[in-house]
């Protein structure tokens, strides 16, 4: 199935071609060939700068498009910070021969364009030719959570209706229930649903097949509830998996390529990493020590690949013994023992940065699931289903988990950020691991989720 966002990321691509191109009709009078040497490096950096800078100010969230001024400024920040960018980049490298007044106006040309096809996608949402019309099999408490999922949809002719598979007592607003899977042949030629989710808590003896093959062959998207789901939230519905989701799929696999290149990487941002900041040490040690009396690093074992447990390095932002009565507690909002330098600290996520030391040894990677403290990972592991599986890879400096969901702080923050790391697991891949490099970039400025 092709995605809204895959069309999105297509049509922009296409902006950018016709921008530069047009840029180079109006600034020389000539339409630039798109495979000379010059042309195809200009086309690659504005690439390499836009498609980020659209993803980081959420221009491809369609349901967001509706605010017009909100659009505005939003595709104004992405060509003012591109133009910055490159401007900079045109200095230092002057070998890219991109000149500025080409690259004022193939950026003004492309922000034009990518308003106004936003727009339209505004203006035309609303026919009935794109609406949205979704059967949800079951009635149960499964059902009215995949209903509180469905993104809301600003089309009128847009719909969500459940069609119920027993005879047991909806527990879902019975005037959305149009009828029984028994009248599924009648009721599909009646709604003409794009689209039906099978979110059945007790699918043994319930599942109708029968039904389903004639409605898929009839061209109706047929998904199971755990799929869609995953689709929709970036995530994984845990508990109503199964074992067998784990075994029979092409994913959840880490090939020994696949560990060799993320390797390969995590040396390099590591180690840029550490020449970038190290000479920054100094000055926030001092701050430190100023703030409170204590040691400036703060050492603590942590839980990595296989459970094998390593010492983590971070900036010290609690006070001095600060669980010496406690023992091992989550972080709480507005935690008492936080230094005014942690707190600081801790929003800007700088206490991090140490941890790229353990990524630079191999004890973590730079993208993963969060290390936690063996005393937690005992007690989730018997709580949670299949929470082992996150420690089939390294933890992360930063992850999925991390830029989707806020700082966890109970058992039940665990299993939602469990959701997130087995996502990452197992849709690993070199384009997701740069989606969350965008996306800390944004949480990292917002102060999202640090306590």
């Amino acid at each position: 199935m092709i995605r809204p966002k895959f069309l999105l990321f297509c049509q922009d691509i296409l902006l950018v071609y016709l921008g530069l191109h047009l840029a180079n009709l109006v600034r020389f009078g000539e339409w630039e060939v798109a495979d000379s040497g010059p042309g195809v490096v200009r086309l690659v950096v504005l690439l390499f700068f836009l498609i980020p800078a659209i993803y980081f100010y959420e221009l491809y969230e369609w349901q967001k498009f509706f605010n017009r001024q909100l659009l505005f400024t939003r595709v104004l920040a992405t060509v003012l910070t591109v133009f910055l960018a490159l401007s900079v980049l045109i200095f230092l490298v002057p070998s890219i021969q991109f000149g500025r007044g080409l690259l004022f106006i193939a950026l003004f040309l492309f922000g034009l364009m990518l308003f106004a096809s936003r727009m339209l996608i505004c203006r035309f949402s609303g026919a009935s030719q794109f609406a949205t019309r979704i059967f949800i099999i079951g009635c149960g408490p499964l059902a009215s959570r995949i209903y509180d999922i469905v993104p809301k949809d600003h089309n009128i002719h847009s719909y969500v209706r459940f069609v119920s598979c027993t005879e047991q007592t909806p527990e879902v607003d019975q005037d959305l229930v149009v009828g029984n899977i028994k009248q599924i042949d009648q009721l599909v030629q009646d709604y003409r649903p794009q689209k039906m989710i099978t979110a059945l808590s007790e699918r043994r003896g319930n599942l109708p097949l029968r039904e389903f093959m004639h409605s898929k062959l009839r061209g109706i998207d047929v998904i199971d509830a755990t799929s869609y789901f995953e689709q929709v939230q970036g995530c994984l519905l845990v508990e109503n998996m199964q074992p067998s989701e784990f075994v029979y799929t092409d994913r959840f696999k880490m090939t020994p390529f696949m560990r060799s290149y993320k390797r390969l990487y995590d040396i390099i941002f590591s180690s840029i990493g550490l020449l970038l900041t190290l000479p920054f040490f100094p000055v926030i040690a001092l701050l430190i020590k100023l703030d409170s009396p204590g040691p400036i690093f703060f050492r603590q074992l942590r839980v990595g690949e296989g459970e094998v447990e390593f010492f983590v390095y971070k900036f010290r932002t609690m006070s001095q013994d600060a669980e010496a009565k406690t023992g091992a507690v989550w972080a709480q909002k507005n935690d008492p023992r936080v230094t005014r330098m942690g707190k600081f600290m801790r929003k800007t996520r700088i206490d991090e940065i140490p941890q790229l030391y353990n990524v630079l040894k191999g004890d973590m990677s730079f993208i993963g699931p969060r290390p936690e403290r063996m005393a937690f990972v005992e007690r989730l592991k018997e709580t949670i289903p299949f929470y082992s599986t996150r420690h089939f890879v390294k933890p992360g400096v930063t992850g999925w988990a991390q830029v989707c969901y806020p700082y966890g702080a109970s058992d039940e923050d665990a299993l939602e950020k469990l959701r997130y790391d087995l996502y990452y697991i197992k849709n690993y891949s070199v384009f997701l691991d740069f989606r969350i490099i965008v996306d800390t970039i944004r949480v990292v400025t917002s102060g999202f989720g640090g306590r």
